[in-house]
């Protein structure tokens, strides 16, 4: 018996290519963005961290050699991460989470303690930091669970056992090394994957709100942590203790300008701004090239998050989407909490300018996640045949 072959239709045809064309405008509209801001980052970090590194290591341009080496793991790991197809996302996930979680618990054992904080693995001249790779293992695993069973989660109990209890081991542990800051990014990614979902908003809604006050809870019982937190309500109260980072950084935003005072010509940089290279890039960028530079920035950020937007909108398949709103959600929301630090409307949290800031493990997972995002993007269609 002779064999059929089924034929594409010249509509079929011309669907498929403009599905291509919108796919390709979405990766540039992505990718343009995320280079644009990692070169900024680099130049920030060259003037940001010069005396530092001249006082510390004797070589002006160590902090900026150290960024180049994890940016090109970054590289590599987002062009990988870029061409794994999205079930394999999907089916990696439940692995990823219980590595972390168990990074997570070796901190708490193992880890090297720096400002007060437990936060990093060291082994000879590498350090990692498990608490940036949880916010992407989270939302994958996360949109995992939430894919395969959302239109089970009916009753509290389906709900609570496996969503809560799964994103409150990883911020519990994150919390007590302590990160404030990175138990939000944790909680807004997850939170984002959940408001995607099907699920009854009313779980969704209380689940973040008993979240938030637990965290408010926790950061109002360490006096230290809470002077921080409330700190930026009145700069003034303590401009020589906790308000003076941020006192500084506003400091350095004003002397900027309209234009900055030039490129490597910032004061900031001389001792004056503590952290200037990592928590506090964006007051180093807005000193050196004004608020023309800085909103310049904002700009980069804003067409990343409506980039990633239309990569979810464009997404059919359910898991991909969860992941691309939860990735894109991360991302911006640290954006918005360090930028928001820095300009003072925010309390100060610690945590990185996403592709700016100095850091090697939050820019390699910041890079992997834009590699996600590029997957997603590249295999939108549906993988539930895939997986039976």
């Amino acid at each position: 018996m002779a064999s059929v072959v089924a034929v594409p239709t010249r509509a079929a045809l011309r669907r498929a290519r403009a599905q291509a064309r919108g796919v390709s405008r979405s990766v540039v509209l992505l990718l343009v963005p995320v280079s644009l801001l990692v070169v900024i980052g680099l130049g920030a970090i060259l003037s940001a961290s010069s005396v530092l590194g001249l006082r510390e290591a004797g070589d002006s341009l160590y902090f900026f050699k150290r960024q180049i080496v994890w940016l090109i793991v970054g590289i590599v790991g987002m062009v990988t991460a870029a061409f794994i197809p999205l079930r394999w996302w999907r089916r990696m996930a439940f692995a990823m989470y219980v590595v972390t979680v168990g990074m997570l618990g070796a901190v708490m054992v193992f880890g090297t303690r720096v400002n007060g904080a437990t936060r990093w693995l060291v082994a000879g001249p590498v350090s990692l930091q498990p608490s940036e790779i949880a916010k992407l293992s989270t939302i994958l695993f996360l949109a995992t669970l939430v894919s395969r069973r959302e239109y089970q989660m009916v009753r509290m109990r389906d709900f609570f056992v496996p969503v809560v209890g799964s994103v409150g081991i990883v911020c519990a542990l994150v919390m007590a090394q302590p990160d404030l800051g990175t138990t939000l990014l944790v909680s807004a990614g997850a939170f984002a994957v959940l408001l995607a979902s099907a699920i009854p908003l009313r779980f969704v809604v209380g689940s973040a709100v008993t979240g938030a006050g637990g965290a408010l809870a926790l950061a109002a019982s360490s006096p230290y942590r809470w002077a921080r937190i409330t700190a930026f309500l009145d700069l003034q109260s303590d401009p020589l203790g906790s308000s003076y980072q941020a006192v500084q950084g506003l400091v350095a935003l004003g002397t900027g300008g309209l234009w900055g005072v030039g490129l490597g010509a910032s004061r900031a940089r001389w001792s004056f701004l503590p952290n200037a290279h990592t928590d506090f890039v964006f007051a180093i960028l807005g000193e050196e090239t004004g608020l023309a530079g800085s909103l310049a920035v904002v700009a980069l950020f804003t067409a990343f998050t409506v980039a990633g937007t239309l990569i979810a909108r464009r997404c059919s398949d359910r898991f991909g989407r969860l992941v691309a709103v939860g990735i894109t959600t991360w991302l911006a929301i640290q954006a918005i909490v360090n930028i928001g630090g820095v300009v003072g409307i925010l309390p100060i949290t610690g945590v990185p300018l996403p592709f700016v800031s100095f850091g090697g493990t939050a820019l390699v997972m910041s890079l992997v996640g834009v590699g996600v995002l590029v997957s997603v993007a590249r295999h939108a269609e549906p993988i539930e045949a895939y997986d039976r």
